[in-house]
């Protein structure tokens, strides 16, 4: 059964030009929630996923009317990755994408202390993949349907009928959010890229150190102001996977990059 959430809507006078949408946490029983939030500014949509480390979780979004409908959208964590796939039915396992579009912000392992793991990932709003979704900031109401294997298992199967692990089909209010001008909510964009980027961020942004996937400082680069996109050029570095350190006086946050 289909469920009306409407969300408060925020709105602070000075933020009237603000960037952001989001569902929202929404939860599925005590152990799982899922969030989506629209960044007008880059057009990515970022998803962050709690669910419980012993088992699959998934989410599917998009425009449906019921639950897990065949020919919708939809990602799941197997226990290793997060799959992004296009559902076939109720009762069979999803088709995986050819490509994987979501790209990996952080996986974060939270037991012992919960026993649940929690993922961000980032897309664009428009892949060009006729099985993704394509995101409209413009829409205000976004359909959510979260399910979860009801025990302890990554084998695809139906996930039973019980309130808490059963399918939960939302239709959720995209609320206008106030812009975050912390550093972490800088973006770096295109990613993956040929070492061409631009960071985009709301605050004043003083260095960017560039480090290996093993942690290792390769270089440093001195911010001269403190414009809201800023070029940023790696392209003498070879393909592979980095971490940028972005800082200022009072702030600091990390960002993966990918360079093809």
């Amino acid at each position: 059964m289909k469920k009306k959430i409407t969300l408060l809507f925020i709105l602070i006078a000075g933020f009237a030009n603000a960037q952001l949408k989001s569902t929202g946490n929404v939860a599925l029983g005590t152990n799982m929630t899922a969030n989506m939030t629209l960044n007008n500014a880059t057009s990515i949509v970022t998803l962050t996923l709690v669910g419980p480390n012993d088992r699959w979780f998934a989410v599917q979004f998009g425009s449906f009317n019921g639950g897990m409908e065949a020919a919708t959208d939809v990602v799941y964590w197997n226990g290793t990755t997060l799959v992004d796939a296009v559902h076939v039915g109720i009762g069979a396992a999803p088709t995986t994408d050819s490509t994987n579009n979501w790209t990996l912000v952080t996986n974060t392992n939270n037991a012992p202390a919960t026993g649940q793991r929690t993922l961000v990932y980032t897309r664009p709003f428009s892949t060009g993949d006729s099985n993704d979704y394509t995101f409209n900031f413009a829409d205000n109401t976004l359909d959510l349907a979260l399910a979860k294997h009801q025990t302890a298992s990554f084998s695809m199967a139906n996930h039973g009928t019980s309130s808490s692990n059963r399918t939960l089909a939302l239709d959720v209010s995209l609320v206008l959010g106030i812009d975050d001008f912390s550093l972490n909510a800088s973006t770096v964009y295109p990613n993956p890229s040929n070492g061409n980027f631009t960071i985009t961020t709301k605050t004043f942004l003083k260095s960017v150190d560039v480090y290996n996937i093993n942690g290792a400082l390769i270089k440093s680069y001195k911010v001269a102001d403190s414009s809201e996109n800023i070029e940023f050029n790696i392209t003498d570095l070879p393909s592979g996977v980095y971490l940028l350190e972005l800082k200022n006086d009072t702030d600091k946050t990390w960002k993966k990059v990918i360079i093809e």
